[in-house]
């Protein structure tokens, strides 16, 4: 089960990132963290600005909504998702 934390109004919780992969997908639940699968590189922020695209466009929220609040280096991050629900999420998942 994916670990989230409500917090202002936002759900956080920890994505654990696959760079360069051959397309963008979710791949479900990976050690309490969404696991998703990006075909960005993880250079210049490439990585973090389509994590930011993909989760905004499958949860129909602005990209705004979506901030990368640790792990910006990291394939762990924990993001912060405004205008969502636990929910949500969770079914994000097993899609």
């Amino acid at each position: 089960m994916i670990e989230t934390t409500e917090r202002d109004g936002a759900i956080v919780f920890i994505v654990r990132v696959i760079p360069r992969a051959n397309r963008d997908a979710v791949e479900g639940e990976y050690q309490g963290a969404l696991k998703i699968r990006l075909t960005a590189p993880p250079v210049e922020d490439r990585a973090n600005e389509a994590l930011r695209r993909f989760l905004a466009a499958r949860l129909k929220v602005p990209i705004s909504a979506v901030r990368i609040v640790a792990g910006e280096r990291s394939r762990h991050k924990r993001v912060s998702i405004s205008g969502v629900s636990r929910a949500q999420i969770i079914e994000l998942a097993q899609s």
